[in-house]
């Protein structure tokens, strides 16, 4: 009877790994294994939680709130689908593989800073996000005690399948298949909506290579296409692009501050960034550990508070981002002429009775380049006959030729 009593207790003790959750998009995704599960609830990637996957899109796109967390999950549950379907067609993939799969395309963004990326062009700019998820990783991996080793080598392209590889980044990667599908559902932009399902059932390999069987043509036509339009009608938007710019000023004038002796209201990890100079040489375990507590809520709760700041760049800049109130922004194919942009510093300087170097701050030029398609890592079509060739050069598609070609547009912005 005690060890009934004991064997019951146990049992409430012990958390059910195997969760379901519930997502707008695919209904219920699965988690794998207990493994993954624990690597979910690790403080390192609950902080994907509080970091938007879209930065400021949500001041084009109200609905556009999701979080880096719903897109890591909604990767696992495409890979999940990918894996089933290349082993129906006899690729072997052993459960080892699977699992790393799984690990490498959960962490893939997981060294996204606040507001996606606005700390790496500001204040964490000795470092790249894709060289901080790999020190993620590999923390992970000593706590883990050595799990995530062959997810890491899937990651970095070290592993001898090049096809592994190419399902966590490619031009047909899960991650594009999901976030294409997702930022088009929250932001209510239809053009993005593709059909990861189908894109994923036509999903082969050959020569090592991840290709689409040739029934599948139609629908890389539709995810190229969609991908284009959603650059320009959402990453790309004119009044995002500005919102970013002008947070990653405000960061950057609070850095000038802060390397200046100012004292700024900031909570302590986004301290530790304002007042040290950050590299790769010099992020250490304790550095990793701070930039996993600094999220979206860091920065705004900040700017919030700089309004109040007696720094005038730096009062004005977190103003008009928190009331809305942003830069105009012209755009046009070729650059903005020298005496344009002087003529916006003398006005700026005068109105807003800033020095001359301060105007910079709101008066600022910029280029963007859109490629839908790149040549260089293309989308192999699998003929009937066995044969592979460049969607490019197998699509009757006229306009998937002009996709190849990288579009330019120059953009200034300056006070309204």
């Amino acid at each position: 009877m005690h060890l009934l009593v004991k064997i019951i207790a146990l049992k409430q003790k012990t958390p059910n790994k195997l969760k379901i959750l519930n997502d707008p998009i695919y209904g219920f995704i699965q988690i794998p294994n207990s493994l993954i599960f624990d690597i979910i609830e690790h403080p390192y990637f609950q902080r994907l939680r509080r970091i938007t996957q879209m930065g400021f899109s949500n001041l084009v796109y109200p609905g556009a709130n999701h979080t880096r967390f719903h897109h890591a999950i909604g990767c696992i549950h495409l890979m999940q689908k990918a894996i089933q379907v290349l082993r129906f067609k006899q690729v072997a993939i052993s459960n080892e593989e699977e699992n790393a799969l799984l690990i490498a395309i959960l962490l893939h963004d997981i060294g996204h800073g606040a507001f996606s990326h606005a700390l790496e062009h500001s204040i964490v700019n000795g470092i790249s996000h894709e060289e901080i998820s790999l020190k993620f990783m590999h923390q992970l991996n000593k706590e883990f005690n050595g799990q995530l080793s062959l997810a890491i080598e899937i990651f970095e392209g070290k592993n001898k399948r090049n096809f592994l590889y190419q399902l966590i980044s490619s031009q047909l990667d899960i991650d594009r298949l999901d976030y294409l599908k997702r930022d088009s559902f929250y932001t209510g932009v239809t053009e993005g909506n593709i059909s990861s399902d189908r894109l994923i059932a036509m999903m082969n390999v050959k020569n090592d290579e991840l290709v689409i069987e040739q029934k599948g043509i139609y629908s890389v036509e539709k995810f190229l296409i969609a991908r284009r339009l959603m650059y320009w009608q959402v990453y790309l938007h004119k009044t995002g692009l500005v919102a970013e710019n002008m947070l990653v000023n405000v960061l950057k004038r609070a850095k000038e501050l802060a390397d200046k002796g100012e004292v700024l209201f900031c909570s302590a990890a986004l301290k530790y960034f304002l007042y040290n100079k950050i590299t790769s040489e010099n992020f250490t375990l304790e550095t990793l550990d701070l930039f996993s507590k600094l999220d979206d809520y860091d920065i705004l709760s900040a700017i919030k508070e700089w309004i109040n700041h007696k720094d005038k760049v730096l009062s004005l800049l977190s103003k008009m981002i928190v009331d809305r109130k942003l830069l105009k922004i012209e755009m046009q194919k070729k650059p903005f002429k020298k005496e344009f942009l002087d003529d916006k510093y003398k006005e700026v300087t005068s109105s807003l009775g800033i020095l001359k170097e301060e105007s910079s701050f709101f008066v600022f030029t910029q280029k963007i380049t859109n490629q839908a398609y790149n040549y260089n890592k293309p989308v192999l079509i699998l003929s009937k006959k066995g044969k592979l060739k460049d969607i490019a050069k197998a699509s009757d598609q006229l306009n998937l030729e002009a996709l190849t070609k990288p579009v330019i547009k120059h953009f200034i912005c300056y006070p309204k």
